[in-house]
């Protein structure tokens, strides 16, 4: 049973549709007074849209004893020089990263796989390479269901050759229990989320209980067969039960939490003893990310509508330091 109010399922539908609009984004973009307004909100979930406004908020969660991920925000890029300078300003971050993070996570299609899946798998060991010097994880994420097969075959290949890259996989899809299983036989770090793509009918399933029990179920299988697991959520419900299972006590799970959700909790997981990575992005295509991160959680369109009429918001990363005092 879908236990999501109806406004919250249409809101939600709504804004992953209004995402993916290439004239909403050039509206937005192209108007000051709304650009200014939506970037207030996009404030309390983006670092920034610098490189150093990652890497500092990276650096002050790393000091409270946060693990960090760190994400330079793009994706469906369609032009060969732009898929190299995103490679370009991800190689600049690892170089930089300097203890203030060990994880960089990006999309494929941010690196080329809209133009060319070859140009994408080449972009990717690039950064595997410069990733490894600096002793540093990739983690990819994974996009609409589309996208998947091509994600996972250069994943495979790539992952082949360098350990030190994961892979995003997301529980709503129907397919991916068996994804799962197709990469048991090398395990590496596997980041399991709920998934915020609006897909096809019939493809996956709507936030539910049914969609709890199956995400604890990857999340079984994925220990039992050796990855190393980001159990990727804010749902208190998933939360304790990977606690009351154990999962967190063999040290090869953490709680992997996006940036400005719910940092009381991540702050009260991470004072209980529990590996906790806090997901950070930046950069300037912020429009998409924000439309997903209301529609994973559609209450926080209030948040949304504070944050704009309230002028500038307070450094989402003191709320992590607050909590902890």
């Amino acid at each position: 049973m879908n236990h999501e109010p109806d406004w919250e399922r249409r809101l939600a539908d709504a804004l992953k549709s209004v995402a993916r609009r290439p004239d909403v984004k050039s509206f937005v973009e192209q108007t000051p007074w709304l650009y200014q307004l939506l970037r207030r909100a996009a404030r309390q979930y983006v670092a920034g849209e610098e490189r150093r406004d990652g890497l500092d908020a990276a650096g002050k969660l790393a000091d409270m004893g946060y693990r960090t991920s760190l994400e330079y925000i793009g994706e469906n890029t369609m032009d060969r020089a732009a898929c190299q300078a995103a490679a370009e300003e991800l190689k600049t971050m690892i170089r930089e990263l300097n203890g203030a993070g060990d994880r960089v996570c990006f999309d494929l299609s941010h690196i080329g796989l809209s133009v060319d899946t070859d140009l994408a798998y080449r972009l990717l060991t690039e950064l595997a390479e410069e990733a490894r010097r600096a002793e540093a994880e990739l983690l990819i994420s994974m996009e609409e269901s589309a996208k998947t097969d091509r994600i996972l075959d250069v994943y495979r290949q790539a992952a082949s050759r360098y350990p030190n890259i994961g892979i995003t996989l997301q529980a709503h899809l129907h397919r991916t229990r068996q994804d799962l299983a197709d990469l048991s036989h090398s395990p590496r770090r596997i980041r399991i989320v709920k998934g915020a793509f609006r897909e096809p009918e019939g493809q996956a399933l709507p936030r539910s209980a049914a969609l709890n029990d199956r995400y604890l179920e990857l999340v079984h299988d994925a220990i039992r067969q050796g990855h190393h697991v980001s159990i990727a959520t804010h749902d208190e419900q998933i939360i304790n039960e990977a606690i009351r299972r154990g999962w967190l006590d063999a040290g090869n799970a953490e709680f992997d939490m996006l940036y400005g959700f719910r940092p009381d909790l991540a702050a009260k997981l991470r004072a209980a003893g529990f590996p906790v990575r806090i997901y950070i992005t930046y950069g300037q295509e912020w429009f998409l990310y924000l439309c997903h991160r209301i529609a994973e959680y559609p209450p926080h369109l209030y948040r949304a509508v504070a944050d704009m009429a309230g002028g500038e918001a307070a450094d989402p990363s003191l709320a992590y330091e607050l909590q902890t005092q």
